[in-house]
């Protein structure tokens, strides 16, 4: 059965900063930061949460159906997705709007600080998933990414009132939605994916426990970068720990190659524990390169992901993480 993957498809515009924007904040004046970073140098990439999802996905043998918005200047970048086993047939494309732009500066820290224009991404609001599971057929399960925030209330809305199995991923968007539109978007939820200070500003808005959010979505999973992951269901939790990166670029997409990785285990029939070993080690991939879409795959790396032993009975999954690892973040 079709997987749909909802969320931004947007152009990454990357630099790199050789030092640390710590140490360029003064305590007594954050109420009026006016700050210039000189950075080495730039580059241009392939992103969006939703586009480095399904990318992800396609290298791993999948066919995941992108839903989401471009703008005019998306030939190039569908033939790409195209290339790697993404259904691009349901993106829309704007005849009046450019693609969505992510303007992104790191930090020696991996620190980042951006910024994200939407551009044709507001259009996305106007996909309907019941015309998408037309075309595919009925979805076994929709990834809601981050995306303009009409379309995500859209597409939850039709998840849930169609039964059809949903992930709430609001992440970066949780900075532009009250505590009642969060609640909107994860009420219901198979899975929902924050990292972890994601999570507690997501507790914060909604005012939710721990308990309280496990009482409406199956399980959240809460990425924590070289901490691994942490999955948290209604009997407790489960750690991973993350995947080695002996020579980590850039951390930007290490979040969304997690996901990739973890729904593609769930879709082939592997566990929980599986997925989320799966998702750390394409995150590791992921974040090894420069850019979201960067990566490959080694030969056999599906067919090794496909082979993991499931853990012994009563084994917690928890270990000392060590230094540069990635579950993405």
């Amino acid at each position: 059965m079709p997987v749909l993957v909802t969320g931004s498809i947007a152009v990454d515009q990357l630099m790199r900063f050789p030092g640390r924007f710590a140490e360029h904040f003064v305590a007594h004046a954050l109420d009026q930061v006016s700050l210039s970073f000189l950075v080495d140098d730039m580059v241009v990439h392939r992103g969006g949460a939703g586009a480095n999802i399904a990318y992800g996905m396609g290298l791993l043998g999948m066919t995941p159906t992108l839903v989401g918005a471009a703008g005019t200047d998306f030939d190039d970048y569908r033939l790409w997705l195209q290339r790697h086993g993404v259904d691009c047939a349901s993106v829309r494309v704007s005849t009046t709007a450019h693609t969505a732009r992510f303007v992104c500066t790191t930090d020696d820290d991996h620190n980042q600080i951006a910024s994200f224009y939407p551009g044709a991404m507001g259009e996305a609001r106007l996909v309907d998933l019941l015309a998408v599971a037309d075309r595919v057929g009925v979805p076994d399960l929709v990834v809601i990414a981050p995306d303009d925030p009409a379309a995500m209330r859209r597409h939850t809305h039709v998840c849930r009132r169609n039964g059809w199995r949903f992930a709430a991923d609001p992440s970066q968007q949780l900075v532009r939605l009250s505590g009642a539109e969060i609640r909107q978007l994860i009420i219901g939820a198979s899975y929902l994916l924050t990292n972890d200070y994601e999570r507690q500003l997501l507790q914060t808005r909604t005012g939710l426990s721990t308990a309280e959010i496990l009482d409406i979505v199956d399980l959240h999973v809460v990425t924590r970068g070289a901490d691994g992951v942490r999955i948290l269901h209604r009997d407790g939790h489960l750690d991973v720990p993350a995947a080695v990166v002996p020579d980590p670029a850039d951390p930007t997409g290490g979040g969304d190659a997690f996901r990739a990785g973890f729904f593609t285990a769930l879709s082939w029939g592997l566990g929980i524990h599986q997925a989320a070993v799966a998702g750390c080690e394409v995150a590791a991939l992921a974040v090894a390169h420069h850019g979201s879409q960067s990566y490959q795959l080694p030969d056999g790396f599906a067919e090794h992901l496909r082979r993991q032993p499931a853990p012994t009975p009563g084994t917690p999954g928890q270990a000392d993480p060590g230094p540069n690892r990635a579950s993405g973040s």
